[in-house]
């Protein structure tokens, strides 16, 4: 391939964040966080959102040229339609089964979270026995849930196992910065790397999400340009110290006013405890910017959005405060990762 074939770009799969099917009654136009990036005819996947599968295949990529997936963290939002990526994805795979594609991903939080200060009595938590299980053991738990179905196509169909097809590996963190998924879960720290082949390195650096630890931010470097995407996260310098010079960051954005919108008027501990998630736990669309310029990225594109059925002048509202080019990409858009324009292109 020559230097040209190898350009990167990003096609943002899916823009919305949350765990709802956001537009009751409406055309659902934003689907779940996913994002792809496209370095010839490879790609590497961010996240499973909900219809990933669905815009993979609108986008025109094919999964036997899938070179990895990253998990950001393990909410559902970012993660529910994995086991359809395994299970629908294994009749374009055939022939992978000597090179297997890693899920690369948190591991075991290795403690429940805090109970919220809010809590008048104390819930039982789902599946005690295993309560915060990391991406090897969930994509394992996955693949056993769907075994009658999945027995029937290797043992009738003779198809392949999607365990043969995939790898999934828990993001080991490193030594020696004092983590602990409660105490301190984002602690200041050097982005590290966690994969490389011919074509990428990614590193990825710890971001603040609570109560979910660990969530990690990603940087997709290349030959000819590097991505970062924020994942789910408050205002971080460890996303800042990540994205330094990057030529595009994704970075996640929520609408507080749409959280006052909803939780205004609601006394009942459980909307209250909803609410002070949203604050301590995401960025706002002037953060975001402040964050992007801060990190001298060249370009920022936002997504993850809440709500994902929010008018564009509400996100449109932060290239106020960034100077490079600026985006807001709906579903299967396509952004160049290194932009010669410096003003808003979307």
């Amino acid at each position: 391939m020559t230097s040209t074939d190898l350009e990167p770009r990003v096609i943002t799969l899916g823009t919305a964040g949350g765990p709802r099917w956001w537009g009751s009654g409406e055309p659902i136009t934003r689907t779940g966080i996913a994002t792809a990036i496209q370095v010839g005819d490879e790609f590497y996947l961010v996240d499973c959102g909900h219809g990933v599968g669905r815009r993979i295949n609108e986008a025109g990529l094919s999964l036997k040229n899938l070179r990895g997936v990253f998990i950001t963290h393990l909410h559902s939002d970012h993660t529910v339609d994995l086991a359809s990526l395994a299970i629908f994805g294994l009749y374009e795979m055939v022939g992978r089964e000597g090179a297997p594609v890693p899920i690369i991903g948190p591991g075991d939080r290795g403690a429940l979270p805090p109970l919220s200060p809010r809590a008048v009595v104390p819930p039982r938590p789902v599946a005690p026995e295993c309560p915060t299980p990391g991406t090897a053991r969930m994509f394992a738990t996955l693949m056993a849930a769907h075994a009658t179905d999945l027995n029937d196509r290797v043992l009738d169909s003779l198809r392949p196992s999607p365990l043969d097809l995939f790898d999934a590996r828990d993001i080991e963190i490193p030594a020696g910065i004092a983590y602990h998924p409660n105490d301190r879960p984002t602690p200041a720290m050097e982005p590290f790397e966690i994969f490389r082949d011919d074509l990428v390195t990614v590193t990825a650096t710890l971001v603040e999400h609570p109560p979910i630890a660990p969530a990690f931010a990603f940087r997709f470097d290349t030959a000819a340009g590097s991505v970062t995407i924020s994942g789910d996260t408050a205002p971080t310098q460890n996303l800042v110290r990540l994205a330094r010079d990057t030529d595009l960051l994704l970075h996640e954005a929520i609408d507080f006013a749409f959280v006052e919108s909803v939780y205004a008027g609601r006394a009942d501990e459980g909307s209250r405890a909803s609410r002070d998630h949203h604050y301590k736990s995401h960025t706002s669309v002037g953060d975001a910017a402040r964050l992007a310029a801060e990190a001298g990225a060249r370009q920022l594109a936002l997504h993850h959005l809440v709500p994902g059925t929010a008018k564009d002048d509400v996100w449109r509202a932060a290239a106020r405060d960034f100077p490079g080019a600026f985006h807001v990409p709906d579903d299967l858009d396509v952004l160049p990762v290194r932009s010669p324009v410096p003003v808003d292109a979307s």
